[in-house]
Parts: structure tokens; C-alpha cells; sequence
């Protein structure tokens, strides 16, 4: 084998060692940071908070780095489920909105089965508290696609000014948010079906909520809402 076989070997083996480290990085440390928030930063009275959690409670006394990054803003809390600000909003004007709403349990995404129907509303009354006209509320859940995180979770945002007379897909109406999850079960059943899926919900205009289904092949959250204030 020549030398120059050898050293494009030899480059080969690091890139693969590389990607794999990246892979590794990726899957252990950053597709779960909503789960180690959920689990070692909402309850900063426990022993060893400030010691087990990367992200504390902006409310908490606990030593960090000063950037709204580095830190967890909760808005509400409930057995069940617990909001936080997104850190889309850091550095942001304020009005601009950007929240997500988890449960509390281990739930890995869209995917999982049962989902809990609460989500829907307890995500829909924090929004309430926090964009003043209810007409503009967008809440979102990705697809396995889509998603960075392996923690289900609710995107609680603005829809774009032209949304409402964009919005395309397959589309029911629900009286209750409660029913949410089975009218977005009953749409991705429709030929053909969908196995992996956005979930959009916002207010009927004339009563009640839309639900909107679409694909995994674009986002609902870019295409549809104020995600960002950049």
C-alpha cells in the first residue's frame, strides 16, 4: 500500500471517528435538553438543584453565565404539564412571544402513544396570558422530521399576518381542545395516510378551533407563524 493510501486511510478513519462523536454528542446531550430541563431545573428546593441543573430558573439564586440562554423562564406549572419561555425570546423586543409547553412525563414526541389531550388546552391558556389577541395564537407540535428535541412539546406562537388565508393541508373543526389529537389522528388516516406529521391548532373565526395536518416534507411553525424576531 502506497503512502499516500495510507494517509487517506488514515484521514478517513478520524472523519468517521469525528461524525461518530458528533452523532453521539447530538443524541446525549442536545436532542434531550428540554427532558433535563423537565427533570433537574423545575424544582429549585431541592437538594443539589443548582449542582444537577445546566439551565437554571431565572427566580433561582443558582450561578450561571448571565445569558438568557443559560437559563429556564417558567410561565406556568401544573402537575401534568409545565411552560417555559422558548430561548428564541432571548434577545428579542419585548411583545415578541415564543413559549413551549411540556409534560412532565417522559413523552418522546408526536409518535408516542397515548398522548395526553390536556396539552392542548393548558398550552392554549398560557398563550392567552401572553398575546393579547387570541385570534393570532398558534400552537404547534412537529414531526419526527422536523423536531430537534426528543420531548414532546408545544410551540405557543403568533400566526404570520397572511396565515389564516394560506393555510393548506388537511383541516378539521373541533369544538374542544381536548379533541385535538383524535381529529389529527382521524386526518392522517385519510388516503393517503400520513405516519409522521405537523400538528397546527388555532381559533375558528367562527367558533371553536382549526386543526391542521400536514406532512413531515415542510414545517408548519416556519411556514405559518412569528417563530422567530429575527
Amino acid at each position: 500500500m502506497t503512502r499516500f493510501c495510507i494517509r487517506a486511510l488514515a484521514a478517513g478513519l478520524l472523519l468517521s471517528a469525528g461524525t461518530l462523536a458528533a452523532v453521539s454528542a447530538d443524541e446525549g446531550g442536545v436532542r434531550d435538553k428540554l427532558w433535563r430541563i423537565v427533570t433537574t431545573c423545575l424544582g429549585p428546593e431541592d437538594a443539589g438543584y443548582c449542582r444537577r441543573c445546566d439551565s437554571p430558573r431565572i427566580d433561582t439564586a443558582c450561578p450561571h453565565s448571565g445569558r438568557c440562554e443559560d437559563t429556564t423562564e417558567v410561565w406556568r406549572e401544573t402537575n401534568e404539564f409545565v411552560a417555559i419561555r422558548d430561548i428564541k425570546m432571548c434577545s428579542c423586543p419585548a411583545g415578541f412571544v415564543h413559549g413551549l409547553a411540556l409534560p412532565r412525563a417522559r413523552v418522546k414526541g408526536i409518535e408516542a402513544s397515548p398522548l395526553a389531550d390536556g396539552i392542548w388546552a393548558f398550552a392554549w391558556a398560557v398563550a392567552r396570558e401572553k398575546i393579547a389577541d387570541e385570534a393570532t395564537i398558534a400552537l404547534v407540535v412537529n414531526s419526527v422530521r422536523r423536531r430537534s428535541q426528543d420531548q414532546l412539546h408545544v410551540h405557543l406562537v403568533r400566526l404570520r399576518d397572511d396565515a389564516r388565508q394560506n393555510f393548506t393541508g388537511r383541516i378539521a373543526s373541533v369544538s374542544r381542545l381536548d379533541a385535538v389529537w383524535s381529529a389529527a389522528r382521524q386526518l392522517t388516516a385519510n388516503q393517503p395516510p400520513l405516519k409522521d406529521y405537523n400538528v397546527l391548532v388555532a381559533s375558528d373565526l367562527k367558533g371553536g378551533f382549526k386543526v391542521l395536518v400536514e406532512s413531515n416534507e415542510r414545517s408548519l411553525e416556519r411556514t405559518y407563524t412569528q417563530r422567530t424576531c429575527r
